[in-house]
Order: C-alpha cells, then structure tokens, then sequence
C-alpha cells in the first residue's frame, strides 16, 4: 500500500503530432486516475522541444494536474534560459526539474552553462524560492564521471546550489540505490532521492537505453530477456515481476517514492502501480 506521504510521479515526452497529443491526453488522464504527486516533462537537448514541452505542461495544469517541464542548460545561453524561466513563471509553473543535458548533435560548443549546478544557481538567483527544483541523481554514477567519488561531489554542489529533491536515473539494483544514498548522506546530502523506475516492454528497446545511458542490466536479467527471441508476451511478463520486486524493495527500504519512466504508455505503469497497490490518494490542486 502506497503511504500517504509518498511521491508517486509519472514522465512523459512532448507528442510531435496533434493526433500524439491527443494520444497523450488519455493516458494522462488514465494514470491521473493513480493520484500522481506530479507528471514531469521532458525537455530536448539545446531546447529543441521547448515549445512542444510548455504546451504539454499547460495541458495537464488545465486538465488540473500538477506538472513540471525539465530545463536543461547545455548549448543554451543565459538570455534564453532567462526567457524560458519567466515563461514558466508567467504560466503559473512552480516545478522545474533542472538538467545539464546532452549536447545537441552537430553544436560544438557547451553554451554559457556547463553544469546543472550553474543552471540551478541561476535560477536561485533569477527567480530565489519560486521553483522547486528536482536535479538528476545516477545511482550507478554518471556516464561521464572519471570515477564514482568525482560524481558524487558533483551532486552534492547541486544541492549546494540550491536543489530540493532528486530523481534517479533508472536502474535495476536496489543496492546501487540504497548505497548511492547513504554514501551522500555521509556527505551531509539530505534531500529525498526518488528512484526511477523504468517498465520493461521491450528488450532491445531498453538494451539500447541502457547502453546509452550508462544504465546497467544485470547480466541475470539481459541473459533471461534474450533467452525470449521474439516472445514479446514472455518478456512483458518476466519484466513485470522483476520491476515489480524492485519497487517493493525500494519502497520497504525507505525510498520517498516512485517516478516511472513511461514512455508514453499506460498499461505497464498501471500494472505495476496496481501490483503495487498503490491506491488512490488526494491529489493537490494544479500550482
């Protein structure tokens, strides 16, 4: 049973065609049926979906949902980071969840922000406490680190500079969780850490994800999922029971809740909330 204090949220992308954002406006209002604390919106590297992602969040927020667009800082300026933010401030949004990102493809230069961290300072000192501000944490350390402690101390200066919670990259090793939250506890870090939840519908999909994303498959798993060929069903079902056994192991050791990576879709999601019986909890009103 989910706990009444627990975040429970869902991440989505911006549709690119009208008949996908019609699409998008069922599922959400199929998983709002799951009282979600929030739905997160995906922002493209350089602000390459900026509009598309202002416009998916000002439909949730209408449909009196609670919503915050991610903002990520790499390739982009300070002038259009500062127009982006008063957008969002003037749409009544109180939510960001503040990235570097991935350099767009083809721009050879970082940009006037390097790091989250230069991004969430701005921000602090552009608009102080409007924005709570969610930053990503990598349980199984960032692709790009040199090595696991130089991670660390870069997500301890994000919350130095002004982060209030976190959000994991996915994973499917609690201890890396669990470990990653006790190793910045000792480093005086305190901020609830959700963990990302990926749904597991299809193995090559998520092999390539996670090659990309520095996300590791336990080989227990990867040797299971190729064991199915092209058993889609089998594969559906094998995941369920692995991610399902992870959400409850994160939840029963603590974890401040659940944020699922849902690709768009409804059905694994609501499965897994199901098995979870996560139950239907007062939702806030839209901020």
């Amino acid at each position: 049973m989910r706990n009444p204090k627990s975040i429970l949220s869902f991440e989505l992308f911006p549709p690119k065609t009208e008949e996908g954002a019609v699409k998008l406006g069922a599922v959400v209002e199929q998983l709002a049926t799951l009282r979600p604390t929030f739905f997160s919106v995906t922002f493209g590297a350089g602000g390459s979906t900026q509009e598309g992602t202002l416009k998916t969040v000002q439909n949730i927020r209408a449909a009196g949902h609670q919503a915050a667009p991610h903002l990520s800082c790499i390739g982009s300026t300070v002038d259009s980071i500062r127009c982006i933010l008063n957008q969002y401030r003037a749409s009544g949004i109180t939510h960001i969840v503040a990235l570097r990102g991935d350099l767009p493809s083809g721009m050879a230069q970082a940009g006037e922000f390097k790091h989250a961290g230069d991004l969430i300072a701005f921000i602090r000192a552009e608009h102080g406490n409007h924005f709570h501000l969610e930053v990503a944490a990598y349980p199984e350390y960032h692709p790009q680190a040199r090595h696991a402690q130089e991670d660390l101390k870069n997500f301890k200066l994000k919350v130095e500079a002004g982060a209030d919670s976190a959000i994991t990259q996915y994973f499917f090793n609690a201890d890396a969780y669990f470990h990653f939250v006790e190793s910045i506890g000792k480093m005086g870090v305190h901020i609830p850490i959700q963990p990302g939840i990926m749904p597991i519908a299809n193995f090559s999909q998520l092999a390539r994800f996670s090659d990309a994303c520095g996300a590791e498959i336990p080989r227990w798993i990867r040797r299971k999922m190729e064991g199915f060929g092209d058993d889609t069903a089998s594969i559906r079902a094998f995941g369920l029971d692995v991610v399902t056994a992870l959400c409850e192991e994160l939840l029963e050791g603590g974890a401040p809740g659940l944020h699922f990576y849902t690709m768009n879709q409804m059905g694994l999601t609501a499965t897994l909330c199901e098995r979870l019986a996560i139950s239907e909890q007062p939702q806030p009103a839209a901020q």
